[in-house]
Order: C-alpha cells, then sequence, then structure tokens
C-alpha cells in the first residue's frame, strides 16, 4: 500500500480528501501544521501533498525544501487558494511535481495522485541507459556523469526519459504535458518550457532541440 502524507490546515477539508484517497486504496497521513509535518520527515513516504499556507509559521515551501535535504525523488503536489503563475513556478523550482489551486475536486486529486504514483512507482525498467558522459538507471531512477549523482526532481527524470527513449522525435508541448505531468494536468503548456530549461541546466550535454512553433526534441 502506498503511503500519502497531507499538509493540509483546513481540518474539514483534510477529512474530505483523507477519505477520498483512503477509498483509492492508499494510507494517508494527515497533518494541519508545517512542523509535525517535517517532524515526520525521515518516515516512508511515497508521495506528499502540501498546502502552502498552514497552521503555524511554517509554510509548505519550507517543509518541501526540508523534504528534499532528505529525498529528491519523492513526488511533491501543491495545494493553495492563490492562483498566481509566480507560486506555481517556484513551487516547480523547489521540485514540485503537481499544482492544484483551490477549491479542488477531491476526485481530481486522486487522479493525479493515481497517475503520479504509477508514471514513479509502477512503469519502471531494469535496465540501464546511456548518452553522452551520463548514466542513467531506470529501476533506481538516479542519474551520474563520470560517477557522480545528479539530482533530478520526478518531472525533470521523466522528462529525460521521454527524450532519451524517443531520440529524434519531435514532441509537442502537449504530448510533453500528456506523457510527463499526464493527461489530465490542466496547467499552462509555459510548465514545459521552464522544465526544459531546469534540465538543460542540470545536464548541458543533452542536445535539445527547439522546434519553432512546435515543441522539442532530442537529437
Amino acid at each position: 500500500m502506498y503511503r500519502v502524507v497531507l499538509v493540509e490546515d483546513e481540518e474539514a477539508l483534510s477529512n474530505v480528501v483523507k477519505l477520498y484517497l483512503d477509498r483509492a486504496g492508499y494510507e494517508t497521513i494527515c497533518f494541519t501544521k508545517g512542523k509535525d509535518a517535517i517532524s515526520y520527515i525521515g518516515n516512508k513516504v511515497d508521495l506528499w501533498i502540501l498546502d502552502i499556507m498552514l497552521g503555524d509559521d511554517i509554510s509548505g515551501y519550507d517543509v518541501i525544501k526540508a523534504i528534499r535535504e532528505k529525498d529528491e525523488n519523492v513526488p511533491v503536489i501543491f495545494t493553495s487558494a492563490r492562483d498566481q503563475e509566480i507560486d506555481k513556478i517556484f513551487g516547480l523550482e523547489l521540485g514540485s511535481d503537481d499544482y492544484m489551486t483551490k477549491p479542488y475536486s477531491s476526485k481530481e486529486l486522486v487522479l493525479r495522485v493515481n497517475n503520479i504514483i504509477k508514471r514513479v512507482y509502477k512503469d519502471k525498467s531494469d535496465s540501464n541507459i546511456n548518452y553522452e558522459d551520463y548514466s542513467i538507471d531506470l529501476d533506481k531512477r538516479t542519474v551520474e556523469q563520470n560517477s557522480k549523482p545528479i539530482k533530478l526532481t520526478t518531472l525533470e527524470f521523466d522528462l529525460l526519459i521521454l527524450f532519451i527513449k524517443n531520440k529524434d522525435k519531435c514532441f509537442s508541448r502537449e504530448e510533453i504535458l500528456n506523457s510527463v505531468w499526464g493527461s489530465d494536468y490542466f496547467g499552462n503548456d509555459r510548465a514545459v518550457d521552464d522544465l526544459i530549461r531546469r534540465l538543460r541546466k542540470k545536464l548541458p550535454k543533452l542536445k535539445i532541440d527547439a522546434i519553432y512553433g512546435y515543441g522539442y526534441r532530442l537529437s
């Protein structure tokens, strides 16, 4: 059973979301305060759902920073009542995998959780892939360059694998969104450009070509 930690200061909403997640077969642990969530870091967690504004002076941003100090790969979904582009971009920069604006549908949240869990934990292979100086372990979801590890977020790794397995194939931004974020993602396709930029920065030897007015291709 996959364990999901929900950090949400609205107790009524937390109870409803927990009910939906439990019915979907997840073990759901809830916290209303950031300090309690941070104290739980180190336990086995398969996915975090973090509200940005919490019931104490610790924000969801503080929690994800603490999570990433321990685990670079565990998926994180941000939720917030603030529907601002800067919040979404900042969340992605900190390593989140998705962002949902309140009020949201609990059913939609569960669908997004299902999609991320399936992508991260079920679609694994035992093979290794080499590209330039990079060694990619699909099973461990790790990347090394000359035996030195390179830390990638879940989305960055999934985008890398999409390109590596389909070299020289052109992908539209919509196709990348569907493949990496999932078909139930309703965000702006500018998220693709931001993710490409971050992946290029971490893996400068990737030959990712921009196809004007269309999308991207790995050559």
